[in-house]
This record gives structure tokens, C-alpha cells and sequence, in this order.
């Protein structure tokens, strides 16, 4: 049976939404322990970065924190611009698991570009790149990610 708009709570395909069925605890564990982890994963980047990026990228310490900060901060303007997309186009579950995927691809891709060896210029390039881009997905996917799952909190 469907419900109306307006109607009594209704669960992601539109039936009724049974109170002692669904929700509650079964899906708060989940988003605690996805966001959980999600704050890990950050926590672990952006404590490391600008020893990564002086390290074995080899840049400046200035270049770096001018890098880290552009970083910190596309991250934090990011969620308002998801906000409308997931408002006004996708839906918060399209945009979850979009933004997801894409903050997923990043740390796989920011995993790849650590193990590349970098014996020459043009492979140094390679890495610089890959990481950059791997820096920007983990970037788009907590902008997406992040304004969205506060709300099934």
C-alpha cells in the first residue's frame, strides 16, 4: 500500500513504515560505524599529509601547508554545494551512495599512488598527479557524504 506525501511515515519505496520493523538501532549502528570509520580515514589523511607531501613528494613545507589548507578548505565548502544537489536533483540516497562511492574510489586511488615508484621524473609526475586527483574524489565524496548522513542520525 503506498502513502501519500503527506501521510504517515513511509519507508524508501513508499510503504507504510512499520515502527518495530525498521529503523532504530539496526541503522543507527550502521551510520555510527560508517561515520566512524569515515572520521578515521580523514583524521588519518589530513594528520599525515604535510609530512607526505614534504617527504616523498618532495615539496616545500610553504607549497605543502598552502596545499593542505586549499585541501581543508574545498572540503569545507563542498558540503553546501552537495546540500542543493541532494536537495534539489539526486535525493539523499542517490547522493550518499554516489558521494560514497567516490570517497571510496579515492582512498583506493590515494593507496595506488602511494606504491608507485618514482625512479624518474615523468614517474614523480605520475605519482603527484594520482595523488592530487586521489586528494580531490576523497574531497567531492565527504562533500557529499557529509550533509546527508546527519540526517538519518
Amino acid at each position: 500500500k503506498k502513502m501519500a506525501i503527506n501521510g504517515p511515515a513511509a519507508d524508501e519505496l513508499g510503504n507504510e513504515a512499520v515502527r518495530f520493523s525498521s529503523g532504530g538501532w539496526k541503522s543507527a549502528r550502521l551510520i555510527i560505524c560508517v561515520e566512524m570509520a569515515e572520521r578515521f580515514a580523514f583524521y588519518g589523511i589530513s594528520s599525515n599529509l604535510i609530512m607526505y607531501l614534504t617527504g616523498p613528494l618532495g615539496e616545500s613545507t610553504a607549497a605543502a601547508a598552502s596545499n593542505v589548507n586549499a585541501w581543508i578548505g574545498t572540503m569545507s565548502f563542498l558540503p553546501l554545494l552537495w546540500a542543493f544537489v541532494a536537495d534539489a536533483f539526486l535525493g539523499r540516497f542517490r547522493t550518499i551512495v554516489i558521494s560514497s562511492s567516490l570517497y571510496i574510489l579515492g582512498l583506493g586511488l590515494l593507496s595506488f599512488s602511494a606504491m608507485v615508484p618514482s625512479h624518474s621524473e615523468d614517474q614523480n609526475q605520475l605519482q603527484v598527479t594520482l595523488f592530487f586527483c586521489s586528494l580531490c574524489l576523497i574531497a567531492v565524496g565527504q562533500g557529499g557524504y557529509k550533509p546527508c548522513i546527519k540526517v538519518f542520525g
